[in-house]
């Protein structure tokens, strides 16, 4: 395959490999438009700011539908999940294009024109060039690779123009953040000295006497924590929490989904078109599925191997003619009607020259006609003869073939059964090695020649008939019904709490909890996808009861049991987290006053009614020891003044209050002291560990959101 076509195939590929890139930072320059202020207007049409720099409605919306289309060709479903994760991926693109460029532009860095140039046509060209400009042998071809960009470059062909600028530019983009990075991984030092120090702090072995007094010992309830306390230590430890701005909601969810009697529906159905579709003679199935709503029929015989059907043993036992089911697969019942069965070879090598009349666009995966159905004949009629005559079949090929996926390997295929469509999967299967002949199917005509067969199997000719269980009307109405009459009576949360707990808890309802939905949220947990219904729990005030609302298969009414904005956690919130700590420390103190002075080691324990115990082998780094993991104690064991001494201030730890006497501290051999050795692993392991500085740009920076404003 040449590398024009190369390109073309791989556009869609090169598009999302950017789009992942610029969420890790590779974004650097306005790879899109191709302008530098491309996100000015008023404030109306801006969906945010980074750093006074505003990021537009219309070319943001622009970017959503691009990631989403990219997603949605590397398989994506399309859907409100992926509009999610598109808008998402498009937020973070952005702030992290603005961020890198606003520092690249501040140190100057940039890649020219001579570089660019090097890193295409140099000997040493990029890897991400070698990647996608590359032959399918994996050689570059310097010579050929400039002719190609040549070619683009001054052909009409827009799309193709679009892709290889996204190519060089995804290029050029990653060289930048390569420059950008190397001024922090190039200026990374781990002093000398530093890696003494840690030498010979671990190198001490430390040997303690202790008493301690467990916090276990004290119950929680007898120590109790204020509110004041709470916000006090909050206050000290702002940073620790943070919060967004945020909601939550309590839930009762009326199933719309199907129900059994919807599934029996579905069932009698298919009963019911069961006798049509065996009647249905073989040239008419296609037709008749058809005109049931079923598509993609493969009228061709596929090797029984590679079936994977749950019920296909059954299936296969099914008479010609006949039918099987209705049989559950996945969300839908199935019947199946045996058309034909036959043996065939696992596998087949063919070769094939493809005169097109309908050919696929790579770009929007739409069929658009080349040529009428008599041109087409014409033509393959003559290859025929040009190969009769004794032109060699590797040239014609060449020369006339219009299947970019064979022609430059002589047309040849290695296929399993159901690879290809059904008239060129039949040809080749059911025709012995040797068979040449002309074949019909939607992308034109083939004239084919069978070169060889493999293993043998049985092979089955299968139409299939599903319809899915789908709720009825009146399903649908008794979900909605009851949701209304639910929301009817809930005015408020007191309300929501007592009409469940009296009307519904006792049907069988659970009430659901939805935590911390974000503003920018597409979704809640537990109930699924909708955009709406997010946009009207921010609408609502703290207590207010939403009207019914649909989520994928449910009638949801939802009350607003928390509002959160963004800055420090409440009380409410922190105290799960607060109280542990203040609690300890509240027991600590309980402790310290049961004691009263420490002088002794055996005068505290007496007087705890406690034994003294004792801890050796103790590393500054920690590691197994029979006093767990208590810092503060391993930080008083090696502190040099405390040697031979008993601490006279008992020690907070995390599980319990420590009063320690340090026996002896000595000092053993480490392995691999060698300084210069280890500063130089150091360095390597932080080179290979790598990380971007984008997280704390995006830490230092001023950044607004307003996408929930326009989405």
């Amino acid at each position: 395959m040449s590398i024009i076509q190369s390109i073309r195939d791989r556009g869609a590929v090169i598009s999302v490999i950017i789009i992942a890139l610029a969420l890790l930072g590779f974004i650097a320059m306005d790879a899109l438009t191709g302008r530098s202020n491309i996100f000015g207007g008023s404030p109306s049409t801006t969906v945010g700011k980074v750093n006074g720099e505003k990021i537009g409605v219309q070319n943001f919306q622009i970017l959503i539908n691009q990631n989403e289309q990219n997603m949605q060709q590397q398989g994506y479903p399309s859907g409100e999940a992926t509009r999610q994760q598109a808008m998402e991926a498009a937020w973070s693109q952005e702030v992290n294009r603005i961020l890198l460029k606003q520092e690249l532009d501040k140190l100057g860095i940039e890649v020219g024109k001579k570089e660019m140039g090097d890193m295409l046509y140099g000997p040493n060209p990029s890897p991400v060039a070698k990647q996608y400009l590359g032959g399918q042998d994996g050689q570059y071809n310097v010579a050929q690779v400039q002719q190609t960009i040549s070619e683009i470059q001054k052909g009409r062909d827009a799309s193709r123009k679009e892709q290889l600028n996204q190519l060089l530019n995804y290029i050029k983009q990653v060289r930048l953040e390569e420059k950008y990075n190397s001024l922090f991984t190039n200026s990374t030092n781990f002093p000398k000295w530093l890696l003494e120090k840690q030498n010979a702090d671990n190198s001490q072995l430390g040997r303690i006497s202790f008493v301690r007094v467990p916090y276990t010992e004290i119950p929680d309830s007898s120590v109790k924590i204020s509110d004041k306390e709470v916000a006090d230590y909050i206050s000290k430890h702002k940073d620790d929490f943070k919060q967004e701005e945020s909601r939550s909601i309590a839930y009762l969810a009326f199933s719309a989904a199907p129900n059994g009697k919807d599934t029996a529906a579905t069932i009698e159905k298919l009963k019911a078109i069961a006798p049509s579709m065996a009647a249905a003679k073989d040239d008419e199935i296609e037709n008749f599925l058809a005109a049931e709503g079923a598509a993609n029929f493969y009228n061709g015989y596929i090797n029984g191997k590679t079936i994977q059907i749950a019920q296909k043993d059954s299936i296969f036992r099914t008479p010609v003619g006949t039918i099987y089911g209705p049989y559950l697969d996945g969300g839908s019942f199935t019947i199946a009607k045996m058309l034909g069965v036959k043996q065939m070879p696992d596998s087949a090598k063919v070769r094939h020259i493809l005169i097109a009349t309908m050919q696929r666009d790579p770009q929007t995966g739409q069929s658009q006609m080349v040529r009428d159905d008599a041109t087409a004949q014409k033509l393959i009629d003559s290859v025929q003869r040009l190969i009769s005559s004794g032109q060699p079949f590797d040239s014609v090929c060449v020369k006339l073939s219009e299947d970019p996926g064979s022609k430059d390997k002589g047309g040849v295929y290695e296929i399993g059964s159901g690879q290809m469509v059904a008239p060129f999967n039949d040809y080749s299967f059911t025709n012995s090695p040797g068979s040449k002949g002309i074949v019909k199917t939607e992308f034109g005509y083939h004239y084919i020649e069978v070169i060889s067969h493999k293993g043998s199997a049985t092979g089955y000719k299968i139409a299939y008939l599903s319809k899915p269980i789908v709720a009825s009307q009146e399903t649908i109405n008794d979900a909605r019904n009851n949701a209304g009459s639910f929301a009817g009576k809930a005015r408020d949360e007191k309300s929501f709490n007592e009409t469940f707990d009296k009307e519904w808890k006792t049907k069988g309802y659970n009430k659901g909890i939805g935590l911390d939905i974000r503003p920018t949220a597409y979704q809640v947990s537990g109930l699924g996808f909708s955009r709406d219904f997010v946009r009207k729990i921010y609408e609502a005030k703290r207590g207010e009861v939403l009207q019914p609302e649909r989520v994928e298969e449910n009638y949801v009414v939802a009350v607003v049991t928390e509002v959160q904005e963004k800055g420090t956690q409440p009380v409410g919130k922190a105290r799960a987290m607060v109280e542990p700590p203040l609690r300890n420390h509240k027991k600590a103190e309980q402790i310290k006053t049961k004691l009263g002075p420490v002088t002794t080691l055996e005068a505290a324990a007496t007087k705890l009614g406690k034994l003294v115990e004792v801890a050796d082998s103790l590393r500054f780094g920690g590691g197994q020891s029979t006093i767990g993991f208590e810092p503060k104690v391993l930080g008083a064991t090696f502190y040099p003044a405390n040697r031979g001494k008993v601490i006279t201030e008992p020690i907070e730890g995390t599980a319990g209050l420590y009063i320690i006497r340090v026996d002896n501290v000595t000092a053993t051999a480490i392995a691999d002291a060698n300084v210069a050795e280890q500063r130089k692993q150091q360095y390597e392991m932080s080179k290979q560990r790598g990380s971007s500085p984008l997280m704390a740009l995006r830490e230092a920076a001023s950044i607004s959101d307003n996408r929930t404003k326009h989405f």
